[in-house]
C-alpha cells in the first residue's frame, strides 16, 4: 500500500469532524466516556423511584428521578453502602447519594456510582417547603387581590383526583346530592409519589385550557406529610398559579396545609367542605326563594297599607270632604277685599272731593269776577288793556266798563288824579 492509498488520521477534536473526515461511533463513546471519567465524585438529591433489591448480591441497583421534572438517572451502590444504614430507602424516597457519573459506551448510557446514600428527613423537607414559601410569598402569589371569585353554579367542574379515591366520592356525591345537574370533568391521576407532580400538573392544565370548566378542584383525602409533599412542590403550586380558571384545593384535613393551598383561590379544609363551597344545595335556595318572596310581599303590602293610609288621612282633611269650602272661604276674602277697596276708595274720594271744595273757594275768593260781584268794576280801553291810571286814558277816549253781568260802553270826559 502506497501512501498515496494509506487512510487519514482521525480529527483530535470535534471541531475539526466533517462529512468527510467523521469520528466513528466508537470514538465519540471514548471522547464521551473520557470527559465523563474526568468529572469528580458529586452529591446528587432525587427521589428513589424503582429500587429491587438483590439478596446475596454486591451491588444494588435503583432509579433516582428529579422531583420537579421527569428526568431520571440509573444508580448502582454497594450493597455494604446500604447495609450500614438504619432504615434502607424505599420507593417515594428522597434521598441524596454520592457518586461518580460513569458512561458505559457499549450500551452509550449514563449512570452514577455510588458509595454513600443518605435519606432526606422530614424536618430538612419541611424547611426546604418553609424557604419555598417566603420565596412565592415574595413574588405575591399568596396575594388575596389575586384570588379569583368562585362561580355561584358552575356549569361544569373539573375534579382532580387519585384513582377510585374516597376523595373523588366524597366531593362527586356531595356536589350531587346539593344540586343533581351538576356536571363533572374528571382527571383520574397520581396523588402520592414520583408521578403526581407531572400528572397534577397535567390535568389542571387540561382543565385550565378548556372553555366549559368554571372551576377546578384539586383533591386529596389526607394522608402523611410525606404523601402531601407533591402539594408542596415548586412546579405544582406554580402551574395552579398560572390556571385562568378559579381553583380550590381540598387537600388533607383541617390540620394540613401543603403550599397549593395557599397559591389556591379558595381553600377547602376536606373534599366535601369543597363540594359544599362550590355547589349551592337546591333544597336551601328553594327556601330562600320562598323566604325571598314573603319578604317582598311583605314589604309591598306594608308600602300599600302605609299609602293606603296616608290617602286616607289626605281624603278626611275639610279640604277634600268638601272641596267647595276652600272656594268658599276664597270667595269671602274676595269680598271683603273688594269691601275694603271701596270704603278706602270712597274715603279717598270724599277727602278730595273736600279738597276740591276747599280748593273751589279759594280760588273764587281770589277770583277777579269775585271783585266784580262785591260791586268792582275793570275799565279796559279798546284795546283790551286795563286801564290802571288816568294817564292811561285821554279825554274823549272810548272805553269798556265790565261789570259783573256784562259790560257798558263808556267815553271819557276828563281825566284827573
Amino acid at each position: 500500500m502506497t501512501d498515496e492509498t494509506a487512510p487519514l488520521p482521525l480529527p483530535e477534536k470535534a471541531l475539526d469532524t466533517s462529512p468527510a473526515r467523521p469520528w466513528p461511533v466508537r470514538v465519540l463513546s471514548d471522547k464521551i466516556k473520557g470527559y465523563i471519567d474526568r468529572m469528580p465524585p458529586v452529591w446528587v438529591e432525587g427521589q428513589v423511584v424503582q429500587f429491587n433489591q438483590r439478596n446475596g448480591s454486591g451491588m444494588q441497583f435503583l432509579t433516582l428521578r428529579d422531583a420537579d421534572r421527569d428526568v431520571s438517572l440509573p444508580v448502582t451502590i454497594y450493597s455494604s453502602a446500604l447495609a450500614r444504614l438504619a432504615k434502607v430507602p424505599a420507593e417515594g424516597d428522597h434521598v441524596v447519594v454520592h457518586a461518580k457519573p460513569t458512561f458505559w459506551t457499549k450500551r452509550g448510557t449514563l449512570q452514577l456510582q455510588a458509595d454513600q446514600i443518605r435519606a432526606v428527613g422530614v424536618g430538612e423537607l419541611l424547611a426546604r417547603i418553609e424557604e419555598l414559601k417566603r420565596v412565592l410569598a415574595a413574588e405575591g402569589l399568596f396575594d388575596l387581590d389575586r384570588k379569583r371569585p368562585l362561580p355561584f353554579l358552575p356549569g361544569v367542574i373539573g375534579l382532580v383526583c387519585g384513582r377510585e379515591s374516597k376523595a373523588e366520592h366524597d366531593v362527586v356525591v356531595n356536589a350531587r346530592a346539593r344540586w343533581p345537574q351538576v356536571r363533572f370533568e374528571i382527571r383520574e391521576v397520581a396523588v402520592q409519589g414520583v408521578s403526581a407532580v407531572p400528572e397534577v400538573s397535567r390535568a389542571i392544565a387540561e382543565l385550565d385550557a378548556r372553555q366549559d370548566v368554571e372551576v377546578i378542584v384539586v383533591a386529596r383525602g389526607g394522608g402523611s406529610v410525606e404523601d402531601l409533599l407533591p402539594f408542596s412542590n415548586e412546579a405544582l403550586v406554580r402551574a395552579a398559579a398560572a390556571c385562568r380558571t378559579p381553583v380550590v384545593s381540598a387537600i388533607g384535613h383541617e390540620t394540613d396545609a401543603p403550599l397549593l393551598d395557599l397559591v389556591a383561590d379558595y381553600r377547602a379544609s376536606t373534599p366535601t367542605d369543597a363540594a359544599k363551597r362550590i355547589v349551592p344545595d337546591v333544597s336551601e335556595e328553594r327556601q330562600r326563594l320562598v323566604q325571598a318572596r314573603q319578604r317582598i310581599r311583605g314589604a309591598v303590602a306594608a308600602l300599600l297599607d302605609r299609602e293606603q293610609h296616608g290617602l286616607d288621612g289626605v281624603r278626611s282633611r275639610p279640604v277634600l270632604a268638601a272641596p267647595h269650602t276652600m272656594l268658599e272661604s276664597r270667595d269671602r276674602e274676595v269680598s271683603q277685599a273688594i269691601g275694603h277697596a271701596r270704603y278706602a276708595l270712597n274715603a279717598l274720594l270724599l277727602r278730595a272731593s273736600g279738597e276740591i271744595g276747599r280748593l273751589e273757594a279759594q280760588v273764587r275768593a281770589l277770583s277777579p269776577a269775585s271783585t266784580l260781584e262785591r260791586g268792582y268794576a275793570v275799565v279796559q280801553r279798546t284795546d283790551g288793556h286795563v286801564v290802571r291810571a288816568p294817564g292811561e286814558v285821554a279825554e274823549g277816549d272810548d272805553v269798556q266798563i265790565r261789570l259783573a253781568d256784562g259790560a257798558l260802553g263808556a267815553v271819557v270826559t276828563s281825566t284827573g288824579n
